[in-house]
């Protein structure tokens, strides 16, 4: 089985070179269904994939040569709606993870209740490495080799790791050329010229910070006075950052590719985005941010902060780190930052958790109301399209925390708990076609 790679040790003495993110999301959803007392039949219907694709995709390069690379789209389930979820371009693609990511999005979507159901795909590709003309050629014939999982009602792609909204609209042309209309409903996140939403680009870190309003609610601190610790500084990361950091919170740490770095006076989190446009990466951000260079990136996760943001990949938490974890809330705007050994450590330390499904899915919301926007022909400002989605985070949010306090569950466990039962219900309704 393909495997995430980070480089410690979790509890069963496997390296995390071994562990399994599709393994992981799938304890996950065995913690919830033990609670709502699922019956095989049920768990057979929405716990594997229903369908995995594997293409390999010949690109012309540049200097003439032919280049093939590996490429997935996994679709989870569809009880609730057409498929949904991004597309990765990244060297350490592999199909475990694009299969639990699109579990993961499944239970996102029914978290916050969004009609839609879980996919995801990836290319195993550095796209830092492309041309311009070679990632065109790479994204068009990803979407045409696949073109028949795809549609409005199908299955309706988004940016990930590695890709943009150009590619999304690369995306989406490939698409309405192939069946000769304008069809934007097809992706989301694509640029607002050719039918993207207002709010899109920060969506996911603006989500996570109406939870985390909430969550001080809960727990009675005040985020003005918090102090926050960022790991990954691409979309995710560096909106939470500046999101917060508007919201009075003290960043005292942020970190990309190139390196953490720590200023426990705070970080000018405009200085840092400034030099990212510049750079690409924080790489040399010490010289100029006022902030030092960490000697080890991953002590980021373990500095004495009352926030911690993993906007990064999987498995960055396990049972080797997680009773160093200082933070009082663990905010996951990354997909499965934590494993399930750790989940455990960090319950027993009473660290408040937002989970994923619930922490991110505001990214997921406002594609949801990208594509509502295309299907009506009718576009929202930013104010609607800020409202509804304040709207649906805090009561997802708050539905969440109900059925945490009213099992004596995690939130994780909780969310899994809501989402599962929606799912179910849908794929009961609708029966088999046999």
């Amino acid at each position: 089985m393909s495997t995430i790679k980070t480089g410690s040790f979790d509890t069963d003495n496997r390296s995390i070179q071994s562990i399994s993110a599709f393994e992981n999301a799938l304890k996950q959803f065995d913690a919830a269904a033990q609670i709502l007392k699922l019956s095989p039949n049920q768990i057979a219907v929405i716990k594997q994939p229903r369908k995995v694709v594997e293409v390999k995709l010949p690109i012309r390069m540049d200097d003439g040569r032919i280049e093939v690379f590996t490429s997935y789209r996994v679709q989870h389930n569809i009880a609730r709606g057409p498929a949904k979820g991004g597309v990765r371009f990244h060297p350490a693609v592999n199909l475990d993870e694009v299969k639990a990511l699109a579990f993961w999005m499944t239970f996102k979507c029914a978290t916050v209740g969004i009609p839609m159901g879980g996919g995801k795909g990836g290319v195993i590709v550095d796209p830092a490495k492309l041309s311009m003309g070679e990632l065109e050629r790479l994204s068009r014939r990803y979407f045409a080799e696949l073109i028949d999982m795809f549609g409005p009602d199908r299955d309706v792609p988004a940016p990930d790791v590695g890709t943009n909204p150009q590619i999304m609209c690369w995306f989406m042309d490939t698409f309405s050329m192939h069946n000769g209309d304008y069809l934007p409903a097809v992706v989301t996140g694509k640029p607002l010229e050719v039918g993207g939403s207002e709010g899109r680009g920060e969506a996911t870190a603006q989500g996570m910070v109406y939870c985390l309003r909430e969550a001080a609610k809960h727990l009675k601190f005040d985020i003005k006075k918090a102090s926050v610790a960022v790991q990954g500084f691409g979309n995710a990361g560096s909106n939470s950052a500046k999101l917060l950091a508007s919201d009075g919170a003290r960043i005292i740490a942020i970190s990309d590719v190139s390196g953490a770095f720590h200023n426990p006076d705070g970080i000018d989190i405009e200085a840092a985005l400034k030099h990212v446009s510049e750079h690409r990466t924080l790489n040399g951000f010490e010289t100029t941010g006022k902030a030092e260079r960490m000697h080890d990136p991953m002590k980021l996760l373990e500095l004495p902060v009352d926030i911690l943001i993993p906007a990064a990949l999987e498995n960055q938490i396990t049972h080797s780190n997680a009773d160093r974890i200082q933070a009082r809330v663990i905010a996951e705007c990354a997909n499965g930052p934590i494993t399930p050994r750790a989940d455990e450590v960090l319950d027993k330390k009473g660290t408040f958790i937002i989970p994923d499904i619930l922490c991110n899915a505001g990214g997921v919301t406002v594609s949801y109301f990208e594509w509502v926007q295309n299907r009506m022909g009718y576009y929202w400002d930013l104010e609607h399209v800020q409202s509804d989605l304040k709207q649906i985070m805090t009561r997802s949010f708050q539905n969440v925390l109900s059925t945490s306090l009213k099992h004596n569950i995690s939130m994780r466990v909780a969310a899994f708990v809501l989402a599962i039962e929606r799912v179910t219900r849908a794929a009961e309704m609708r029966g088999l076609y046999a």
